[in-house]
């Protein structure tokens, strides 16, 4: 008999824990990433939960101190640098790359495609069809789209679903551990750092560096800095080159114009920690990334299932973006499992689970920005939750543990 096959568009780490999963309950898998290129160079900083470990052990895969840089507390800087609040919660911070690497080598080489495109899907009563922009196409059982928040799969079959602004961005950077200076080094870098300017929100933890390096002196110090910024005026000029080309809502990091990078610093020096500036000004490629909401009002849509950022995406304030793609391979594998010989009420109950779930991670999400994203209101149509910007609420609640957050866990 014939193993069953699942195609898999999109071969970041959504896609791999698909067909890793799928891959470890006898299926055959292929997978096709549109990027021609291997992506273990690409990603930034990532705080962890413990079932995203859980997931890779369940996959054999390692999970021991190499994973990551451990912090045991968080502080939160006034702008003299004075800390304003502490509290004791460790956490594992880690890079994309660290995860990405050992999945892809899981994986059989020959089942993973560089270079593929997808121009359609088509299905029928016994399987599903995927056509590519290069004239070839695949045809499996199952297809799973874990191509991201600009989703194919999902513009084709659920255009009403669309990213939704949240008004604001993330300028995010990268600092090796040896250009941190003594002082700096001691004040914050081996914590989970926070400035809270009015309205804006800063991040500062350290990761893995170069080659996921983790021993002291070769680490890195990674800054997620959250900041208000109009869609229609501001937005565009900081996606705008020096030729006078918009990009629209992301640009790529390097064609972004000196003068947005200075601005951005100069206004770091003005409303940050010294100790957190340092770390904004000595990082040598700083980047901003817009940050949007995206609900799917289903998962799956006969053969066809959305997974992670493809189906749901909230904001990082929850930091579990490769948790909750490593959550729904691990659920869509172990709904098929349960129902080999049913693979339509496999996929029911992958949906009801995996839906209800991601409803609610945005909408935590959603509040946990609301401060930020109420900036472009004027203040008296501010609602009381959009004014709450108290430092111990939010080292509290930003990428908190899941077991922690009630309205996660209740029953589906």
């Amino acid at each position: 008999m014939s193993k069953q096959r699942a195609l898999i568009v999109g071969g970041s780490l959504g896609g791999l824990f698909a067909a890793n999963m799928l891959h470890a309950i006898g299926w055959h898998v292929e997978v096709f990433e549109r990027v021609v290129d291997d992506l273990a160079t690409r990603g930034a900083g990532i705080g962890t939960h413990d079932e995203l470990f859980a997931v890779m052990r369940r996959l054999g895969i390692e999970v021991d101190a190499s994973i990551g840089v451990e912090v045991s507390e968080r502080i939160c800087l006034d702008h003299s640098g004075a800390v304003l609040h502490r509290v004791a919660l460790p956490q594992m911070m880690t890079a994309w790359a660290r995860v990405y690497r050992p999945l892809k080598d899981l994986l059989p080489a020959a089942n993973y495609h560089f270079g593929i495109n997808l121009a359609r899907v088509e299905q029928d009563a016994k399987g599903v069809t995927a056509h590519f922009t290069d004239g070839t196409s695949a045809r499996g059982d199952l297809l799973v789209a874990a191509d991201g928040i600009r989703s194919a799969v999902r513009a084709q079959l659920m255009p009403e679903a669309e990213p939704h602004y949240a008004g604001y961005v993330a300028w995010r950077g990268v600092v090796d551990e040896s250009a941190v200076s003594p002082a700096t080094h001691a004040a914050i870098f081996e914590r989970y750092a926070f400035g809270l300017p009015v309205g804006e929100m800063m991040l500062v933890y350290p990761v893995p560096g170069r080659d996921n390096a983790v021993e002291p002196g070769r680490r890195s110090s990674n800054f997620v800095w959250y900041r208000p910024v109009d869609f229609d005026k501001k937005l565009p000029r900081l996606a705008t080159d020096a030729s006078g080309r918009c990009h629209g809502v992301a640009i790529p990091p390097p064609l972004i114009t000196p003068q947005v990078i200075a601005e951005m610093r100069a206004e770091a020096e003005a409303l940050l920690a010294p100790q957190i500036y340092e770390i904004v000004e000595r990082a040598p490629q700083p980047f901003f990334q817009a940050i949007f909401d995206l609900e799917s009002p289903r998962m799956t849509v006969g053969r066809v299932v959305l997974l992670g950022d493809a189906a749901f995406v909230a904001r990082p304030h929850v930091g579990m973006g490769v948790t909750k793609a490593a959550l729904d391979a691990q659920s869509l594998a172990q709904a098929i499992a349960a129902a080999p010989d049913d693979l339509n009420a496999a996929l029911d109950n992958y949906d009801r689970e995996r839906r209800i779930f991601g409803t609610r991670v945005v909408a935590r999400s959603r509040r946990l920005g609301a401060y930020i994203e109420a900036q472009l209101k004027p203040p008296e149509l501010r609602t009381p939750e959009e004014c709450d910007q108290r430092p111990e609420v939010v080292l509290r609640e930003i990428g908190a543990k899941l077991a922690n957050i009630s309205e996660l866990a209740a029953p589906v």
